[in-house]
């Protein structure tokens, strides 16, 4: 578990490199910066950790490209101490670029293989999720409600309403909505009743799964 100068390089390089395709947020850069993504991998992929791509993972799923996760955590335009619901743990790079930007992050993730390889994860790393937990994103964690902000990382087929309803006012949902491609989208609740719709452009993500029980 180890953070190499040759890692912190490459990390350097990459940044470099968000920055030229439009990411701008410097708390969200430094974060990427200081968030080794090579422990996050598998260890034959270390040498393309600091490429910007998404690669597979355990349980035929992806750790999302950098700059996704770049552009994905800019939308959210988070505040220290705000109350973040993450759905979909997947490898974990995510969630330790969202606790290291000083935010509480309840994550969800329904591949029980991956919840429990991150969990190990995150105690050999020292991370602490507010809550780690094993289930169905789609119905988000109302125990914890509202959230400043909620983070889906996979494709959703139509949005979730249970999301919508766990944001507090003035909190953010940023999910991308679609099935073979989807559009990045961003909610802002502007009100009890209200929401602001923005997209931001096609990505391509593994499908959110929808527990059918």
């Amino acid at each position: 578990m180890k953070d190499l100068p040759k890692h912190q390089g490459q990390r350097q390089q990459l940044v470099a490199l968000l920055k030229e395709k439009g990411i701008v947020d410097e708390k969200v850069l430094d974060a990427v910066n200081k968030v080794p993504r090579h422990l996050y991998m598998d260890a034959a992929l270390e040498a393309y950790a600091y490429v910007d791509k998404a690669y597979p993972i355990a349980a035929d799923q992806t750790i999302s490209q950098p700059y996704t996760v770049a552009f994905q955590t800019q939308l959210l335009d988070l505040e220290k101490g705000d109350r973040v619901l993450e759905i979909g743990t997947g490898s974990g790079y995510q969630t330790a670029i969202l606790l290291q930007l000083g935010v509480e992050v309840f994550t969800i993730e329904r591949q029980n293989e991956l919840f429990k390889k991150t969990k190990l994860l995150f105690s050999k790393l020292g991370l602490r999720p507010k809550k780690q937990i094993f289930g169905d994103g789609y119905k988000g964690h109302p125990d914890a409600a509202p959230y400043h902000a909620i983070l889906v990382t996979a494709g959703a087929p139509e949005l979730p309403k249970a999301l919508l309803e766990q944001l507090a006012v003035g909190g953010r949902l940023v999910i991308p909505i679609g099935a073979d491609e989807q559009q990045m989208c961003r909610y802002i609740r502007t009100s009890k009743t209200t929401f602001d719709k923005k997209t931001f452009g096609v990505f391509r993500f593994v499908p959110l799964l929808e527990d059918k029980n």
